[in-house]
């Protein structure tokens, strides 16, 4: 698992561990349930992700003009009050995911779905770079129709690009589940990490490259 990862297993795949998951009713009723809306609070709005690890997500949002904070943990499973070693099993429904809080007048849904599609290798199906396995699939969650309609817009505007199918999967919003506190801002407290070094900030500077202008100073 990425907290333990060993020097061997980072030089040759840069990995970490995973298993298939399941598929089981209890799964399909949180695919067909009905999305709840999260309220706002002090003005801010919530969003949320899954996008392969959730340290590299986390890092790619925080640098976001208008996002206040990112919280890694768990959604779009069966289970409650996973955990990371339950989501490495593949069989809790869960992918590691981010909650994203953000102010809409300064950065708008349909934004943070831009940068969700513009930050992944949006055809990799479960999983994203080596990090294989469904607790690393691709989803992206709304929690009105509104926010459905973004998606789903902005997907099929991709797969017509590429001309080769999206792998993220759209679900209703259910229940965020906030990851164990070493998870957290681990990109910021872990840089010399070799899967941080190796992964996570490749990554965020791909993404920076592409979206210089959404970007916080402190970022570019």
């Amino acid at each position: 698992m990425k907290h333990i990862l060993s020097v061997l297993a980072v030089t040759l795949l840069f990995s970490c561990q995973n298993s298939a998951q399941s598929s089981n009713s209890a799964q399909q009723a949180v695919i067909n349930a009905k999305p709840v809306q999260v309220p706002m609070e002090n003005g801010k709005a919530k969003a949320y992700f899954a996008s392969g690890c959730f340290w590299c997500v986390e890092e790619i949002y925080e640098s976001l003009k208008g996002v206040d904070e990112v919280i890694s943990g768990y959604s779009g499973g069966h289970t409650k009050n996973p955990t990371y070693a339950d989501s490495n099993t593949g069989r809790t429904g869960h992918a590691e995911s981010v909650e994203v809080i953000y102010d809409p007048n300064v950065i708008s849904f349909a934004t943070l779905v831009d940068v969700y599609f513009g930050s992944q290798n949006p055809t990799q199906v479960n999983g994203q770079g080596n990090d294989i396995g469904s607790q690393y699939r691709s989803i992206i969650f709304y929690q009105n129709e509104k926010q459905k309609e973004i998606i789903l817009k902005k997907k099929a505007a991709l797969e017509k690009k590429l001309g080769e199918k999206v792998a993220a999967e759209v679900y209703p919003f259910q229940k965020f589940w906030r990851a164990e506190d070493y998870h957290q801002n681990y990109v910021v407290n872990h840089p010399n990490n070799p899967y941080v070094r190796n992964v996570s900030i490749p990554r965020l500077n791909r993404f920076k490259a592409k979206f210089p202008q959404l970007l916080k100073d402190k970022f570019k």
